[in-house]
């Protein structure tokens, strides 16, 4: 049997056992561990072993990911995420369509905090969602907005997956940030502009409530101005290279700490959740990186990535029409596959090809570029059907609507994403401009 076709198998085999419900992590690190000892024998996996997961693990910068994650563990256990929804409600609540773009707002500021998508999503239904159906929102409209408002978790810096990119592709995790900062603020404007064409053509979508007096609306906005106080920082620290991005993240964890205890917003039993949350959200990331490395080398081992690569270059193809292939293998992927292991699992195959190409800009911004790309493709697949796991967060919580109403609710979202990755793709400026104002 050839090496590709070993290669085939073992993609094959990993699909299958993550469609029987095993651990992503999981599945690739079985998967890729009887790949390497096929191709390589038992005696080098061993030895490969006993070195890998210790330097992988060792790496300072890895630290970024459980720092960010207690900074949003503490964020959503607090109750940041209602007063943040209650403040851009008080803005924006009184036109129509106004508390979904309230929800869009109010996912952009605790992104800026969180980092993860799925925090994101399932703390704004629990947040907004009751909200939304007390002011007869359309189900569709309040589900969507939600599912849509939690990718902005991701897209928003500092974003988890922008670290897990930087980290395989070994790129300046502060660049990527800078870059994402463009192309994730048009997202939140993207998805305002489809909610009000979508009340514009059905008014009792988004019926708007009565006015917020100032007063109340001045209480609201300074409940939270600790917190974006808090996100300015550490994101405009990192921006401005006054501390580094894993600086950047103690820095937000403690002050969101202090601030939290502070209010006495954050009893002992929460900080324990908080604690025990970054403990299972880290573990899940750390053992789908080691998976993937694992399985990476098996994929090195059977020279998949190279033949790829010889082969798109035989091809002769325009360097976008490789990224515009590449963007839809992204979509179908991500729609049936979870975004981290997707990204862990291509990156070592197609960044390679992308990095070969001549797109008429140094290597350095052409990888920033892709992963500003591979970003947005992930935040569809959060959303777009069959699969679309923001979805089914918001289902397993809003239980009486059913799914396919949900679906329905962010196709046109997934529009309006679809519209914005063609422009960054077209107009690399997009997510290069603050990159290179700023460096």
């Amino acid at each position: 049997m050839s090496e590709l076709a070993v290669a085939g198998i073992g993609f094959a085999v990993m699909l299958a056992l993550i469609a029987v419900r095993m651990p992503v992590g999981l599945a690739m690190l079985v998967t890729g561990s009887l790949g390497y000892i096929w191709l390589a024998g038992l005696s080098p996996f061993l030895n490969y072993m006993k070195s890998t997961p210790y330097y992988l693990f060792s790496n300072y910068t890895l630290s970024v990911i459980p720092l960010f994650i207690m900074m949003g563990a503490l964020a959503e256990r607090s109750g940041l995420s209602t007063k943040l929804f209650r403040a851009a409600a008080g803005l924006l609540g009184h036109r129509r369509g106004g508390m979904s773009m309230a929800v869009i707002g109010a996912c952009t500021a605790f992104g800026a905090i969180c980092g993860s998508s799925v925090a994101t999503t399932a703390t704004f239904s629990r947040a907004a969602l009751p909200e939304l159906r007390a002011y007869r929102y359309a189900p569709a409209l309040a589900t969507g907005t939600i599912a849509v408002g939690g990718t902005l978790g991701i897209l928003i810096p500092p974003s988890i997956i922008l670290v897990v990119y930087a980290i395989t592709t070994e790129q300046n995790i502060a660049k990527l940030f800078q870059a994402a900062l463009i192309p994730g603020l048009l997202a939140a404007l993207f998805y305002c502009l489809v909610i009000a064409l979508v009340v514009r053509r059905d008014p009792e979508a988004g019926p708007a409530h009565p006015p917020v007096s100032n007063r109340d609306r001045w209480k609201a906005l300074t409940a939270v101005w600790p917190a974006i106080l808090i996100g300015v920082v550490v994101v405009g620290g990192i921006y401005g290279g006054v501390f580094t991005p894993t600086e950047g993240a103690a820095v937000g964890a403690i002050a969101m700490l202090c601030t939290t205890v502070a209010q006495r917003t954050l009893g002992w039993a929460d900080l324990k959740q908080s604690l025990v949350q970054t403990a299972e959200t880290s573990a899940m990331i750390f053992a789908i990186i080691l998976g993937s490395e694992v399985f990476d080398a098996f994929l090195a081992l059977s020279q998949l990535p190279v033949k790829l690569a010889e082969m798109i270059a035989e091809a002769a193809l325009p360097p976008f029409a490789v990224i515009a292939a590449l963007m839809i293998f992204y979509i179908l992927l991500g729609a049936v596959m979870d975004e981290l292991a997707m990204i862990l699992l291509t990156l070592p195959v197609f960044f390679p090809i992308v990095s070969a190409l001549d797109f008429g800009m140094p290597r350095e911004d052409v990888a920033i570029w892709f992963g500003i790309l591979v970003l947005i493709v992930v935040g569809i697949g959060l959303t777009a059907p069959p699969i679309g796991l923001n979805v089914f967060v918001v289902s397993s919580i809003s239980r009486d609507v059913p799914i396919a109403t949900i679906y329905r609710g962010v196709l046109p979202f997934v529009a309006a994403d679809i519209v914005r990755l063609a422009l960054v793709a077209t107009f690399p400026s997009l997510a290069l401009v603050v990159v290179r104002w700023l460096n």
